[in-house]
């Protein structure tokens, strides 16, 4: 006979569940054999999946279900020691059946020892088989080797332990078939690993279970101690744990002590009430809440434990404390500056805390427990074990494991049918009800039921709505269908309005006169809003699983090329109610919002038909979906910057296991929306790429390079690997980077994130010679991943990019030089003249050695607009000439020290922080001089009356053929002349931007003296723009001579300029037949406005774009038109300026402005 196949899912080990936790991986129809540390007994196997109904297990120990198998199966335990990067997972495949026959991929689950699957195969069987990564967009990376080999024994279970990569070699453990003892962690409750259990109950014992439902999620998540049910009073005051407080400060300090003097629960609660109502805002009261979250959690699943202490207080003083934590919590949603990191750790405090409902602050609640221990149709025995473990317990010392207790009771007395008084068993099960509730531990139907005479007509109908679609959706789980798109959706829209109905009615706030009973049902809003949440993350799971089975990419890709794209309604839909989620959850709303209002607006859109109408709905599309997966990474790269640090210190402190500390984080972001939503874009944007006919990669400058592949953070002088060519593997960049000035030995970049062709880095790149490329494709970042420390080619061109081990000796040809040294072509900077006495010029009257290339290039602009009536606008300007900075350091008496340092700075190390050091003090020192008063009166009584102006650089280093220095030095706008301080000090930063450390390496590695760089300053009015664009009037990846490419970004130029996350509008003219290409909608999220009615203070403003609302991605006739305008005008200056020029400019209304024009690098 042979048995049924279902894999072991670990939903709780160490706190955590895969997916949250068991309801919700059960509702996501996830397939599984058995599960996890405690909850309630009795579940069978039904069709391969897990019958909620029927949870058998033993509380703290981790148990099995098996199937029923004739004696010559061998039970295999298969467990991977390897992890794999956020959103994918293992899987095996096999010789046998139950590994897949090599057709069909077994999935393995996630647990803190590892990935797991637990399967049956014949005994004597030789099987063969190997392990996988399943990426996010259902690609696989197989392991590396042979094929594994294993002869099966005549042992009734084994156990291996296998290694990544490792094909040749295994831990083989045999394992009986009774139970192993569980080893009691000498911690504060924490179990430690715990190895196969026993299968629990007979054949004849399933057959007479009952139809109880029970297994909450409170219960699931228990790991602390074994509940043992006694028979007289063997409570122990005393237990083990560890407090130690050493290298602790702050809230965790208070947090490690006051638990070493809080035994029980309401002294722990009490310990947690000092510090919440203690702390004040900012980063302090931060700090304190994510501590606080995680001790709560550590006490709720029973790995901080609590003691009895000899004391004697009922439940109403755990409620009372409570009702007090959670009127500072509402008070701190309520702050209008409240930080989105408190937001979100608030919100994991919430299922916490226990009811303090009226029942449970009265004098003495829950007293239904009592009589029913003093019953006369129940055993002695019986009578016994419910006034000890139970009664006497809970109104003595109330806490977590009283619900426990009670669950695994109730899980004896009706595991056989008429066994115990029905009478009985029905008082058993309301006080289980009541307990759950007092412990806020209900399933969310009973959270919703709870709180439906405090609605409102409307708002009951919009419930009863929500449950109908629940329910029929749960009546289907576990089907082949599980619920098909159009029931999925229904119920995610009937989700969404209940919770935002929910949210509604809680931004009032808690006034401060609320009732009792006012605040205790504001709390079950609360949570019932919380739980919604929670559920959406099993619909999203689920809804995930239906489209896979429909194809996945593949389908959405063929839909599309078929011009039909009916089928991406419904995942885009989904991606717009998860987003919405995260709105209601109070992240980031205004991004939600326009990001949903996009969505919505490219599915009415549809594709257009014409020759690249479905290029561009997909390049449109892709856009916006990169923006909501770059949303999704923002709130998990928020719990990655919040909890890991605070995890770890609590859990030495406490002597957590490091299994529970090492995988904290991680569940926390898979068991949230946003782990959902992630995939979901995954998925969507795979296919969109396909029908754009992208590849993920996006080459800046195209080239081959050969050297070792590096992974880094940033690109940082000094953090290098000095000798040796290298080629880097950058997870972000923020655009100021100089790459050669990192390492001369660096000959490739590849960059983790989407970068404009034409930023200040980009076009530093290529003036470096560096190749480099851009890559987002998680396949293409896996198999790089693959590749860190070994030697790597990488070939770029216009169409494709290709990275390949590379096993050529490159020693001789790719050997770096040890430190710094001059170019073997220095750049030869400007010959200038320090104007003695100052005095300001006018743009047209700026000369090269008086003013720099920039200055002098805006000059030429104004003139050829005026020449050619004003195809183009200059914004007007003057001129602080070179010398101005010169002799403020001689008025100030600061020369001779200038001089000191300048000669210091040439020669100063970079490894030892000495550059690093002079450099700060040059920069220190120049700012605090001020311009002559006479050269801002001039440019005050010159300019328009409150004028907001814009104080750029112009030094003799930049803007030049062989160094353009672009980005290196500082621009400061809105500013006004009139107001003089502000005006100077703005001068003085561009001024002392000549000698940042990004500026002084960059000189160094053009062959420029730091003594031969000057600085002049150019004033110009400040535009409030529309859109901001660069010009590159030859194609900088292909060289094609006939294109003008632009790039265009809302509101002012820095966001194109800077390593902005996101992607600008990237369209190309033909200077000679007119005609227009599209290669990227822009989906930055923020654009740089200028505060027309505030103050002049040297900074601007950000503002969400929202891009349904922009001309260039609605309107394809005024993106072709505007894209001509700029083709011509970039043919203009080429002509004029004599040779391909990159140029910066913007657009207000229908006018064109050019503020800076210099030679293009190629």
């Amino acid at each position: 006979m042979s048995c049924s196949r279902y894999i072991e899912l670990p939903l709780g080990v160490s706190n955590v569940s895969l997916a949250g936790d068991l309801r919700r991986v059960l509702a996501a129809g996830l397939s599984i054999k058995a599960s996890r540390y405690s909850s309630y007994a009795g579940l069978r196997p039904i069709h391969g999946r897990l019958d909620r109904r029927r949870l058998h297990k033993t509380v703290g120990r981790k148990f099995m279900i098996s199937p029923r198998c004739e004696a010559t199966k061998v039970k295999l335990k298969l467990r991977l020691d390897h992890q794999v990067q956020f959103g994918e997972h293992h899987a095996l495949m096999g010789s046998a059946q139950s590994m897949g026959s090599w057709q069909q991929r077994i999935p393995m689950n996630w647990t803190d020892s590892g990935w797991v699957a637990d399967l049956e195969i014949d005994s004597g069987e030789r099987v063969e088989f190997k392990y996988l990564i399943v990426l996010q967009d259902g690609n696989v990376i197989w392991e590396d080797g042979s094929n594994r080999v294993l002869d099966l024994t005549e042992s009734e279970s084994l156990e291996l332990v296998c290694r990544w990569n490792d094909t040749k070699s295994h831990d083989v453990l045999e394992v009986s078939e009774v139970s192993r003892r569980v080893e009691e962690s000498f911690t504060n409750g924490s179990l430690g690993e715990v190895e196969e259990q026993e299968a629990l109950a007979s054949d004849s014992e399933d057959d007479a279970d009952s139809e109880f439902i029970a297994s909450t999620e409170f219960v699931q998540e228990w790991q602390g101690r074994e509940v043992t049910f006694m028979r007289s009073n063997e409570h122990k005051g005393d237990g083990i744990g560890k407090w130690d407080t050493s290298g602790l400060d702050g809230s965790a300090f208070d947090l490690v002590d006051g638990d070493k003097h809080a035994r029980n629960w309401w002294r722990k609660l009490e310990v947690v009430q000092k510090l919440v109502t203690n702390t004040e805002g900012g980063l302090n009261r931060l700090g304190t809440l994510i501590n606080v979250s995680i001790y709560l959690k550590w006490i709720n699943t029973g790995q901080i434990q609590c003691f009895e202490d000899g004391g004697h207080h009922r439940p109403n003083k755990h409620a009372g404390i409570a009702r007090y934590i959670f009127r500072e919590l509402e008070r701190m949603i309520s702050d209008k500056n409240l930080l989105p990191q408190e937001r979100v750790v608030i919100r994991k405090i919430h299922p916490c805390l226990p009811s303090f409902k009226s029942e449970f602050t009265a004098s003495v609640p829950l007293t239904r427990i009592r009589d029913i221990a003093h019953r006369n149709d129940i055993p002695h025995n019986l009578k016994q074990e419910i006034k000890h473990t139970i009664q006497n317990k809970l109104h003595r010392n109330a806490g977590p494991e009283d619900l426990v207790a009670t669950e695994l009771l109730l899980g004896r007395v009706t595991k056989k049918d008429g066994e115990y008084s029905a009478a009985f068993v029905e008082q058993l099960k309301i006080f289980y009800i009541e307990l759950k509730d007092f412990f806020n531990a209900g399933s969310l139907t009973e959270q919703l039921d709870s709180i439906r005479p405090s609605l409102d007509e409307l708002a009951i109908s919009i419930l009863d709505d929500f449950l109908t679609k629940k329910k029929r959706l749960d009546d289907v789980l576990g089907a082949p269908s599980d619920g098909d798109t159009n029931e999925l959706i229904a119920t995610m829209h009937a989700l969404t309005g209940l919770r935002a109905a929910l949210l509604k009615g809680l931004e009032s706030g808690l006034r401060n006169d609320a009732s009792d009973t006012s605040i205790a049902m504001r709390q079950k809003w609360r949570l019932c809003e919380i739980g919604l949440e929670d559920y959406m993350f099993v619909l999203l799971s689920r809804f995930c699983n239906v489209i896979d089975s429909m194809g996945g990419s593949e389908m959405l890709v063929n839909q599309a090329k078929s011009r039909s794209v009916n089928d991406w309604n419904h995942p885009l839909g989904a991606v717009v109610l998860g987003i919405r989620h995260l709105g209601l959850s109070g992240w980031q709303q205004g991004e939600c919002m326009a990001i949903e209002n996009e969505v919505m607006a490219w599915q009415s859109a549809g594709i257009i038909e014409k020759q690249d109408g479905m290029k561009v709905w997909a390049l449109r599309l892709k856009a916006t979906i990169e923006r909501a997966r770059r949303l999704a990474e923002s709130y998990s790269d928020t719990l990655l910057q919040i909890y890991p640090t605070n995890v770890e210190k609590l859990g030495s402190a406490f002597g957590i296991p490091d299994n529970t500390i090492r995988t904290f984080t991680e569940a926390e972001i898979r068991s949230s929306v946003v782990f959902q939503l992630s995939k979901l874009c995954s998925l969507l944007l795979k296919a969109a790429r396909a029908v754009a006919d992208e590849h993920g990669w996006d080459p800046l400058v195209p080239g081959t390079a050969v050297g070792t592949l590096v992974e880094v953070d940033r690109i940082l002088p000094g953090s290098l690997p000095s000798s040796g060519s290298i080629i880097l593997l950058v997870r972000e960049a923020d655009g100021d980077e100089e790459v050669k000035a990192s390492g001369e030995n660096v000959a490739g970049v590849i960059l983790l994130q989407e970068l404009p062709h034409l930023s200040h880095l980009g076009v530093r790149a290529r003036q470096e010679k560096v190749v480099f490329v851009t890559c987002e494709d998680d396949d293409e970042i896996s198999s790089l991943q693959k590749l860190i420390g070994k030697t790597v080619k990488l070939e770029a061109t216009a169409a494709s990019v290709l990275v390949s081990p590379y096993t050529e000796d490159v020693s001789a040809d790719h050997k770096a030089p040890e430190s710094f040294s001059t170019s073997a072509s220095p750049v030869q900077p400007i010959k200038f003249v320090l104007s003695d006495p100052v005095s300001t010029l006018d743009l047209v009257d700026a000369k090269l050695e008086t003013s720099g290339a920039k200055a002098v290039s805006c000059g030429r602009l104004a003139q050829l607009s005026e020449e050619t009536k004003n195809a183009f606008h200059v914004p007007k300007g003057m001129v602080i000439p070179f010398g101005a900075m010169e002799a403020a350091l001689r008025t100030s008496g600061n020369e001779a020290m200038f001089k000191e340092l300048l000669t210091k700075v040439e020669t100063a190390s970079i490894e030892s922080g000495e550059l690093e050091g002079i450099c700060k003090q040059l920069q220190e020192l120049v700012s605090e001089q001020k311009p002559p008063s006479s050269i801002i009166e001039k440019i005050a009584s010159t300019m328009p009356v409150n004028a907001r102006l814009i104080v750029r650089s112009s030094a003799n280093v930049e803007d030049l053929a062989g160094m353009s220095g672009a980005g290196l030095y500082e621009s400061i706008p809105n500013v006004r002349a009139s107001e003089s301080d502000s005006f100077g000090r703005s001068v003085a930063k561009v001024w002392a931007s000549l000698y940042t450390r990004r500026a002084v390496l960059s000189r160094r590695m053009a062959g420029v003296s730091q003594k031969n760089a000057t600085m002049a300053v150019l004033v110009q009015e400040l535009l409030s723009p529309d859109l901001s664009f660069v010009l590159h009037t030859v194609s900088p990846i292909d060289k094609n001579e006939k294109l003008v490419v632009a790039e265009i970004a809302s509101g002012l130029g820095e966001t194109l300029a800077s390593g902005t996350r996101g992607s600008p509008w990237r369209v190309a003219g033909n200077k000679f037949d007119g005609s227009v290409k599209v290669f990227a909608f822009a989906n930055f999220s923020e654009e740089l406005v200028v505060q027309t009615d505030g103050e002049a203070d040297g900074t601007v403003r950000k503002q969400i774009v929202d891009y349904s609302r922009k001309s260039l991605s609605t309107n394809g006739h005024y993106r072709d038109r505007l894209t001509e305008q700029l083709t011509t005008i970039g043919f203009l200056l080429e002509q004029k300026f004599g040779g391909p020029q990159d140029v910066e400019g913007c657009i207000i209304g229908q006018k064109i402005y050019i503020v800076q024009t210099r030679p293009q690098p190629l």
